[in-house]
């Protein structure tokens, strides 16, 4: 069954006027909060009726640029799009770019080794006493008997994330908390049958004192432990599913 399709509208004047509008904001000639022109306004200015304009605003919307508000003072008003639907959209990219084969699994690891090492090196100077017990109480329902895969998955992807925060970057938290909703799901769905939950969270037990201990080297030597374990854990998954689907 072929899949259904909407017809197909040609719009590349909509798509030119709110890229325009797009690059005023990013520019700063348009200021967050600040009204823009009217419909009637911005359709003169452009020289296109109002359903074209119509159409730029509501592109620009989706890409949570502008927000409409009702009544005498109301109109179309630059917002900002905030760190959450920005994470979104990146993790969506990179669930993309994964489905569709553009990475490895090796790159996977890489990537994520990289990129929370830094997170460590950070967390090891700014860490405070609520991270590690944030950190802590991840360890014990990994520990906990009887927790099912998908809680440990999710316990897995809490614990993570937590070492972001305790690295107190917004830039690093932004790309690495998308990174992790991304990929560590998918990695967990990989390997869930071959791995050790064991192994895994006695990893992350050396990370946290590490943390604790404000280590630098240690923290970053165990996490390249966990990824190391991890990617062999990928090759076992491989031969497990060649063994079911011979």
């Amino acid at each position: 069954m072929q899949p259904g399709y909407e017809p197909i509208v040609t719009t590349s004047a909509a798509s030119q006027i709110a890229n325009q509008l797009q690059q005023a904001i990013v520019d700063g000639r348009l200021k967050v909060d600040e009204r823009l022109p009217t419909e009637e306004e911005l359709a003169a200015q452009f020289g296109v009726s109002r359903p074209t304009v119509r159409e730029a605003l509501k592109r620009l919307a989706a890409r949570h640029l502008i927000r409409s508000r009702r009544g005498p003072a109301g109109g179309n008003f630059v917002s900002g799009p905030s760190p959450e639907d920005l994470a979104a959209s990146l993790s969506t990219s990179v669930n993309l770019l994964v489905a569709t084969g553009g990475t490895s699994l090796d790159e996977m690891a890489t990537a994520r080794l990289e990129l929370e090492s830094i997170c460590c090196r950070h967390a090891v100077r700014k860490r405070t006493a609520a991270h590690l017990a944030a950190l802590r109480a991840e360890l014990r329902l990994q520990r906990s008997e009887g927790i099912s895969d998908q809680d440990f998955c999710a316990s897995d992807v809490r614990f993570h994330r937590a070492i972001v925060q305790a690295a107190d970057n917004a830039l690093l938290r932004f790309l690495m908390n998308a990174f992790l909703e991304a990929l560590m799901p998918v990695s967990n769905m990989i390997i869930f049958r071959v791995r050790d939950r064991a192994i895994i969270t006695t990893h992350h037990e050396r990370i946290v004192d590490a943390l604790e201990q404000r280590d630098e080297d240690a923290a970053i030597s165990e996490l390249g432990s966990l990824v190391a374990y991890i990617r062999g854990q990928y090759e076992a998954a491989d031969r497990d599913n060649a063994a079911r689907n011979p």
